[in-house]
């Protein structure tokens, strides 16, 4: 790597290499051939699942094993995803005042490519430095930003970890992420009846209307503190002068509180309902559980470590609560206990997306960190 970038740590240098090869989810295939082509180099040992068969995936999860090097101590895990969002753009990654951007108006991709820079990287430093370990374990996953569906498609009776740590939240280093919610999405289509617009509109029934009227009507936003809701695509019609015959809609609903999504759910079908009513229109709709939520404490064994490792490097650690999903959400629904920490990302999934050098850093040292407190466990 030549020009500016060429005298950041090496940590940042990956980072970048890593967010310039595109992979939304479901075209992750580039990006895990460089992933696999580093872990090579760490001389560990690699496998692949098989969910690349069963996913839209451009890849498997991937697990890269460190057998232990010391007498003691608790083998771990840490995970992060090889998917983004999808770039409107391309991927060319400054640095300005020790922070990376993208040098275009799109996403710079640092989620999560930040978080396999900073584990690869830090085995690296494992591994140079000859520091005993009780056994690491690194999972990467595909598809985590269409559902979770490569952690969710992953068999944690795989790893030899009790449990594991996950860099994929905005926030700044030293906050733990303990509570997330629940995820439903709903599908409706609505089915109306076409008709020219100009000479017989009387005779038709416009699917796009119900669909509108529904959105006017639905309970959408922040509903309560631990509850939101969202449409989040309205697809319908096909010319100006004909009554749409056909409208799709793609919602979705949050909560913390399982009889609160519920309840929120239910009232979003009814107004679906009452708009095709209204409009006498036929409807169509589905409901999927995309993810569970989960509820950690500070005497989780994960939870406790991470508190323990944050407090001794001079953060005064806050435990939070989000409203997005992680592939935690899924480790933790398989039955493989995980935490997510945040890693000093701003503004993911957006043109401003950046990240500092220094967070970075921090986050590299915090896995060194818990690779030795794991060690020292009893």
């Amino acid at each position: 790597m030549t020009g500016p970038l060429a005298g950041l740590p090496p940590v940042a240098r990956l980072m970048a290499r890593l967010c310039e090869i595109p992979s939304p989810s479901g075209d992750e295939g580039a990006v895990a051939d460089a992933v696999r082509a580093d872990l090579a180099d760490l001389a560990c040992d690699v496998d692949e699942d098989d969910a690349a068969s069963r996913l839209p995936a451009g890849c498997g999860n991937i697990v890269a094993r460190f057998p232990a090097t010391a007498e003691r101590g608790v083998p771990i895990m840490f995970g992060a995803h090889l998917d983004t969002v999808p770039s409107v753009g391309p991927i060319e990654v400054c640095a300005e005042d020790g922070v990376l951007r993208n040098r275009h108006a799109t996403i710079l991709g640092g989620d999560d490519k930040s978080a396999v820079a900073v584990l690869l990287t830090a085995m690296r430093a494992v591994q140079e430095g000859g520091r005993a370990h009780a056994g690491v374990e690194l999972v990467f996953t595909p598809c985590e930003e269409i559902g979770l569906r490569g952690a969710a498609a992953f068999d944690p009776l795989r790893l030899e970890a009790r449990f594991g740590f996950v860099y994929d939240h905005t926030g700044p280093v030293g906050d733990i992420v303990v509570a997330a919610p629940s995820l439903r999405s709903l599908q409706a289509t609505f089915h109306g009846q076409a008709a020219h617009a100009g000479i017989a509109p009387e005779e038709g029934r416009s699917a796009l209307e119900a669909a509108s009227r529904a959105v006017a009507r639905m309970p959408l936003g922040r509903i309560d503190a631990e509850t939101t809701a969202n449409v989040g695509v309205l697809r319908g019609g096909t010319a100006t002068n004909v009554v749409a015959e056909r409208c799709e809609l793609t919602a979705e609903a949050r909560s913390h509180e399982p009889a609160t999504l519920a309840t929120q759910v239910t009232a979003m079908l009814d107004t679906l309902t009452w708009a095709a009513s209204e409009c006498e229109v036929d409807l169509e709709t589905r409901v999927d559980n995309v993810f569970g939520g989960y509820r950690l404490t500070a005497s989780d064994p994960q939870v406790a470590m991470a508190l323990q490792v944050l407090a001794t490097q001079g953060y005064a650690p806050r435990q939070v609560t989000t409203g997005g999903g992680s592939d935690v959400n899924a480790f933790i629904a398989n039955g493989f206990p995980a935490v997510n920490l945040c890693n000093g990302m701003v503004a993911v999934h957006t043109p401003d997306e950046h990240i500092s050098v220094d967070s970075l850093e921090r986050m590299v040292r915090v896995t060194l960190g818990l690779i030795e407190a794991a060690r020292d466990s009893v």
